[in-house]
């Protein structure tokens, strides 16, 4: 049912004009950051694959994807910043969010800083979750757009070109796109249960020494 959907989006989209295409493409990946579920990577490729056969400029389709990307990551930035860390409070009304992501996100950008604002985009799914949190961190907002328009950038013009690149078989670029999110949702959970882990041994251990740093004899 959701590939008979996808596949009857793609036909539709094919059939558009131009001018109705880019629109589609920019308002996507404007999207993809604001509601994680829409597929805007996969829109991309295929924005990638019509500038193949001629139908969009391939320049064009790479400049509004990443324009869309990084007003979208500024949209939940803004978010973050305007609520700050009203977010991560017990009875906070924002309870539906995911807090271990965020948390973790924080930390991440604690000891890596515009790093992470950089990598974003090749973090999938901790897209928003990095967005968000940079906006709570009270991140400088100019150096955070500059840096999530690099990110957007340099992913865009990459599976962009690479949906270009294979033609029709550009379907096999979504494949490994989710192969490659499955491998890194894997490896930043791993690096979240170590983090945690880590933390909790760092915590028992100076739990440990504190009868030891004030035992003593008495005066």
């Amino acid at each position: 049912m959701v590939l008979e959907w996808f596949s009857n989006f793609f036909e539709w989209m094919e059939a558009l004009s131009p001018l109705w295409a880019y629109c589609v493409l920019i308002v996507i990946a404007y999207g993809e950051n604001v509601m994680p579920p829409i597929p805007g990577d996969m829109v991309v490729v295929f924005g990638g694959y019509l500038a193949g056969l001629g139908n969009l400029n391939l320049g064009v389709v790479i400049f509004l994807s990443t324009l869309g990307g990084a007003a979208g990551f500024m949209t939940v930035y803004a978010v973050g910043y305007r609520v700050g860390r009203e977010v991560l409070a017990p009875d906070s009304r924002f309870r539906w969010l995911p807090r271990d992501g965020v948390e973790t996100a924080r930390r991440w950008i604690h000891r890596y800083g515009y790093g992470v604002i950089a990598a974003n985009r090749f973090l999938s799914g901790a897209r928003s979750v990095i967005s968000l949190t940079a906006g709570i961190a009270q991140m400088e907002p100019w150096r955070t757009a500059w840096w999530c328009t690099v990110s957007a950038l340099l992913w865009t013009g990459l599976i962009s070109y690479a949906g270009y690149a294979v033609g029709e078989n550009w379907e096999l670029v979504v494949v490994y796109l989710r192969a490659y999110g499955r491998v890194i949702l894997l490896l930043l959970g791993g690096l979240a249960v170590g983090g945690a882990a880590y933390w909790y041994w760092r915590r028992s251990d100076r739990t440990m020494d504190e009868p030891e740093t004030n035992s003593g004899p008495n005066p």
